[in-house]
């Protein structure tokens, strides 16, 4: 048997040695060390733990970005990583307790959660250099499991007096098709179809158009924050935006919405638009191409005005070829309600007659019944018909003219092409002038609307169940930090799909994405699975890759703006990858 003795040094080295898995955490924690999120949290939660806040926060956002479920027991968690190199510090696990961690939750709702969600995502702005012109709002719910019957009523105290006040924990309308489940909203604001700057949570019964008012009460003053006066940003919402109070309140600033189709301008405006057919073809929008089996859209516009509650605005009608399926479904009803309803009408009316005059009266009668859809072809047919009495015992018998209705129901084709072009219009309503200081062409307005869809896409990561499962925390103070630190996790999220495709878009190259296709438009959790498996050695202080990175890797490290630092230096920090302007 070969000698395998080992050297006492060698030996003491092994036996030493720590080997920690750490995936892709190091670059979640790089990009927090670049907002400094542990410092802006620490300065603005004032407690005496042992362990700070900013330590706590950081290793939630770890926790929830790392894909365990559901998002709890943080210590069992923190057991298994290495603290100093993905919070700064050594930590042990025991100071990421539960009760720990309900401290830390009370203290920063204490100190004002969404403020200090603020001042980190203007960090986070002025780190990334991340435009902030446009802006996206939208809400949410999200359900609760329990009966919260402390926090199920609204305390009436003002919301926005600087006092922080617990979401009401009710039921109300649930997006999720709860309804059977109590809940609260979210509510965020997002720059550049994503990013987001500002969220919070709120009464689960609340509406989004009391939502969109007491945001716009407040947004002068948040922009401001962000080196944006009055004028110098656009607000885009969707269509509970559109309300007499809320249009008040954005007389001066500039805005895009979708007008709702309860208002007859929109279907007055979208009818001229279809009748004109003076489109503006806009073309596909989409940023990368399309597979074959989903073909991109293809947008065209027209320019028109509508006037609500006593102002005029600027609508822009857009047409989509393909069409949105509720308004098909809606279509197809339509044309079986108008067919029905004639054929209801002809069992009604009288088809036979005796006067000729009478039998053209009633057809010409029912061909104006016809719509845009259907029409009522009628034909009067002549024939011969007894007469009333008994026959004659001897000659012929005697008839007399009967005319009879033909009807045939004949579907319109051009009415109904019509009615299809309509069900793929939608009208943007905004302020803003086509022309002047401050326009914008009608594509422009389109792509800033689009961005809207950034916030919805954000509302399935929070609702992810790989990222948490629904709420259940037993105080409303502390469902409301925690959407805070989810909303703190999408920013790292969105920060890290930001850089990967700036580094793309500067240097035309692409990376390996999910199941090994080339894309130019990588995603966060595509980058997660590339370093999924990656393991650290720590041997007498020092920390070393147990093996060599692969070139995927190694391509996602210098997208991201990192080297292979980020696995061995406590604190490490990536460096922003800026778009370089063409």
């Amino acid at each position: 048997m070969a000698d395998t003795t080992l050297s006492p040094e060698l030996l003491a080295a092994i036996r030493s040695m720590e080997v920690r898995g750490v995936d892709h955490l190091p670059v979640v924690a790089a990009f927090c060390n670049a907002i400094h999120l542990q410092d802006i949290v620490n300065g603005f939660v004032d407690t005496r733990m042992d362990v700070k806040p900013g330590a706590i926060v950081q290793a939630m956002v770890l926790d929830t970005l790392s894909g365990r479920s559901p998002l709890y027991h943080l210590e069992s968690f923190m057991e298994e990583q290495d603290s100093e190199l993905l919070l700064g510090e050594k930590h042990a696990a025991h100071n990421f307790s539960d009760t720990n961690i309900g401290r830390a939750l009370d203290a920063i709702f204490a100190a004002g959660s969404s403020n200090m969600l603020t001042e980190i995502a203007i960090s986070a702005c002025k780190t990334f250099h991340i435009n902030c012109s446009h802006l996206s709002f939208d809400t949410t719910s999200i359900s609760v499991w329990g009966e919260y019957a402390n926090y199920d009523k609204s305390d009436d105290a003002p919301a926005d007096d600087g006092t922080p006040r617990a979401p009401c924990v009710t039921y109300g309308h649930s997006k999720d098709h709860n309804p059977d489940l109590k809940q609260v909203m979210a509510e965020l604001l997002c720059v550049e179809r994503g990013v987001p700057i500002f969220g919070r949570c709120i009464d689960g019964n609340a509406s989004d158009k009391t939502n969109n008012n007491k945001m716009l009460t407040k947004i002068s003053s948040l922009m401001a924050k962000h080196g944006l006066g009055q004028g110098a940003f656009t607000y885009v919402a969707d269509s509970a935006l559109v309300t007499e109070p809320n249009l008040e309140l954005l007389s001066s600033t500039p805005f895009v919405t979708r007008l709702p189709g309860v208002y007859r301008e929109c279907d007055r405006v979208v009818g001229e638009a279809v009748d004109a057919g003076k489109w503006v073809e806009l073309g596909t929008l989409s940023e990368l191409p399309s597979p074959v089996s989903r073909p991109c859209s293809d947008y065209r516009v027209a320019e028109s005005h509508v006037t609500l509650y006593g102002m005029k605005y600027r609508a822009v009608i857009v047409h989509s070829d393909s069409h949105d399926r509720r308004m098909q479904k809606r279509l197809e009803k339509a044309v079986n309600a108008s067919r029905q309803n004639l054929e209801k009408q002809l069992k009604k009316q009288e088809c036979e007659f005796f006067c000729q005059a009478d039998a053209e009266k009633a057809a010409e009668a029912l061909r104006k019944r016809s719509d845009h859809m259907h029409a009522l072809d009628v034909e009067v047919i002549q024939t011969e018909a007894n007469k009333r009495g008994r026959p004659p015992k001897n000659g012929n018998i005697q008839t007399r003219p009967k005319y009879t209705l033909k009807t045939t129901i004949r579907k319109k084709e051009e009415g109904v092409k019509r009615e299809e072009e309509r069900a793929g219009c939608f009208v943007l309503l905004t302020n803003i002038p086509l022309a002047g200081d401050g326009a914008m062409d009608a594509k422009s307005l389109f792509l800033a609307y689009k961005g809207q869809y950034g916030v919805e896409n954000n509302f399935a990561f929070l609702k992810d169940p790989l990222i948490v499962n629904d709420m259940f925390l037993k105080k409303a103070e502390r469902i409301d930090v925690l959407g805070i630190i989810l909303i703190l996790s999408l920013l790292i999220w969105r920060l890290i799909e930001r850089s990967m495709r700036n580094h793309l878009a500067n240097t035309g190259g692409t990376l390996v994405g999910l199941n090994q296709q080339l894309t130019k438009r990588p995603t966060a959790y595509a980058m997660s699975t590339k370093f999924r498996g990656l393991q650290i050695m720590l041997v007498q202080g020092t920390r070393m890759l147990a093996r060599d990175l692969s070139d995927d890797v190694t391509a996602y490290l210098e997208a991201l703006g990192l080297t292979m630092e980020v696995f061995t230096t406590p604190g490490y920090a990536c460096k922003p990858v800026l778009k370089e302007r063409s």
